[in-house]
């Protein structure tokens, strides 16, 4: 090594998405609710989102596990 390379603790793991990512208007659709309720959830960190520079996105597999979590009952 020679100083200028990163080390392993250095060099984040990727999150890899598995199937298309859903912009917040789809994961409404989805969920059923408003996009507005989407944004909010997000801004109060009540539901998971991967961060693709400024836009916030999900993945299905992702909102069915948040759903089946915090389902009633």
């Amino acid at each position: 090594m020679n100083g200028t390379e990163p080390t392993s603790a250095a060099v984040a793991e990727p999150i890899l998405a598995e199937g298309p990512l859903l912009c917040p208007h789809e994961a409404a659709r989805l969920l059923s609710v408003r996009p507005s309720w989407i944004y909010e959830a997000v801004r109060a960190h009540r539901i998971p989102c991967l961060r693709v520079g400024r836009h916030i996105r999900f993945t299905r597999a992702m909102l069915e596990q948040w759903l089946a979590e915090h389902v009633d009952g």
